[in-house]
């Protein structure tokens, strides 16, 4: 009887361990979603519809969106990295990293998701919804608040609450809750005004405000966009100025004539090709801002190179801390030296004197004085409303190109998009239907940073500076990075 006993236990143990054989060969044979199928990729498809709807609601506030999307792949990032052999949280602290039979898939699946969800909650609030029915879809239970750290449910909505928690109070004043502040979510606490009113130039080298229509007769001058972003907290830079560039050229310099000189010629000899371009890179209606832009551009490089989840929860964490603290490094030099905008300067040169210019929509190419000078732009978005030095275009497209460059180990990229040239910006005078070609990262940050001179936004000096400026912090993140996916250089 003992005997018999012994042998059914040898013949179960043997069954069970054949099946569990088994079921392990099926799920290593079942293949890994790839590319747009990743889940990851797939919640930075919902970052992308979330950010382009806080541009409807609320008008384009590319410095606040970019510190939404940053924090939101830090969370990505720190639920996944209790999934992973030894990547290191940013913000989480007291979860443990679970065993190594418990890094699957599925757990890594739900632990972003909840991650994800819980701070697009947070910061893209107004689309709750959008998220809840997203959960759904992935099988998944929205209303689950568990904080229990050995599960991925648990660790998904903590690691979400460490960043949200840790991000209080980091200068952002998302709450109001800043000293000087009134209570309200991003109001000016430090103050700021500018030197210039939109009615009076007073110092032509700082930045002057200027009248937008409101697209119903009248006009207003937009204030200067979250004057206090040199003051948010980095997440991996040493501090905002950290990389801070020499001072721009003055009113009076041989090289700042020139340059104000090449804006209108440019301008006054847009070729479709070029118009293009500088619609392209400027976004319209349900804008995602330049760090939304580079995470699409990001996310054309997953679908290329067929990336697991781990793979596109490294590169957006990467990708979005470099624009997230791209843009504090941009906004330190930009309110430190409150520069002044072509739009200004080529009032200043060329006040009374005729020049050839876009005379405006449905105007064409005209001669015009050079104080009615205007950049290619609609009239209800005619300039962005903050100073000019460095372009903040030009310091996200330098940095993130840098940081694809560096996270793929190549500088090939080979992306296109088909456009109509004026689709934007002359809607009754539209041109030909141009392609537009990105060979390489660097080049496509190049041809971002350009697109910001030919549209009369920038001059070439607020370009040059920032494309430099966003690499150096490309540079100086990667080392954060690096550490961080335990790779320390």
């Amino acid at each position: 009887m003992k005997r018999t006993l012994v042998l059914l236990f040898a013949a179960l143990s043997f069954f069970t361990c054949k099946q569990n054989y088994q079921k392990q060969h099926e799920q290593s044979t079942v293949e890994e979603p790839k590319g747009a199928d990743n889940i990851a990729h797939q919640w930075s498809e919902i970052a992308i519809t979330a950010t382009a709807n806080d541009t409807d609601r609320f008008t384009p506030r590319p410095t606040i969106t970019s510190r939404y999307l940053g924090l939101i792949f830090v969370s990505i990032f720190d639920a996944w990295s209790r999934y992973d052999e030894k990547s290191i949280p940013v913000y989480l602290e007291g979860v443990e990293r679970r065993p190594s039979d418990e890094h699957t898939l599925k757990n890594k699946e739900i632990a972003i998701s909840y991650a994800a969800f819980r701070a697009m909650n947070e910061y893209y609030y107004t689309d709750k919804e959008l998220f809840a029915n997203f959960m759904k879809e992935l099988g998944l239970d929205p209303n689950d608040e568990s904080l229990d750290p050995t599960t991925p449910e648990g660790i998904g909505n903590l690691a979400a609450k460490a960043v949200i928690e840790a991000r209080k109070g980091d200068g952002a004043n998302q709450y109001g809750e800043e000293e000087g502040s009134n209570g309200e979510a991003y109001f000016n606490y430090v103050g700021y005004e500018p030197i210039n009113s939109a009615d009076k130039n007073m110092d032509p080298n700082r930045w002057q405000p200027k009248y937008f229509s409101d697209g119903k007769g009248g006009k207003f001058a937009p204030g200067c966009l979250t004057p206090f972003w040199d003051k948010v907290k980095p997440v991996a830079l040493k501090s905002a100025d950290q990389f801070r560039p020499g001072p721009p050229p003055m009113i009076g310099s041989e090289q700042l004539e020139k340059e104000v000189q090449e804006v209108i010629e440019m301008q006054a000899n847009l070729t479709d090709e070029q118009k293009a371009l500088v619609e392209f890179m400027r976004d319209g209606p349900q804008s995602v801002q330049q760090a939304g832009h580079w995470l699409k551009f990001a996310q054309e490089v997953s679908i290329r190179d067929d990336h697991t989840l781990d793979q596109d929860v490294k590169m957006f964490f990467y990708n979005q801390l470099v624009a997230m603290d791209g843009f504090i490094a941009s906004w330190d030099s930009k309110m430190f030296y409150d520069y002044a905008r072509p739009y200004a300067l080529v009032h200043e040169y060329y006040d009374k004197q005729k020049i050839k210019a876009w005379g405006g929509v449905g105007k064409g190419v005209v001669e015009i004085e050079g104080g009615e000078w205007r950049p290619y732009s609609p009239d209800t978005f005619l300039c962005p409303p903050f100073p000019s030095y460095v372009s903040g275009h030009s310091t996200i497209s330098g940095g993130c190109a840098e940081a694809l460059k560096l996270w793929t180990g190549s500088d090939a990229f080979g992306s296109e998009v088909e456009l109509v040239a004026g689709y934007l910006t002359e809607p009754d005078n539209l041109g030909d239907t141009v392609t537009l070609k990105f060979p390489t990262f660097t080049k496509t940050a190049e041809m971002a940073g350009v697109s910001r001179v030919l549209g009369g936004y920038h001059i070439q000096a607020d370009n040059v500076a920032g494309l430099e400026l966003g690499r150096d912090v490309a540079r100086e993140v990667w080392k954060f990075y690096k550490k961080h996916v335990g790779e320390e250089l």
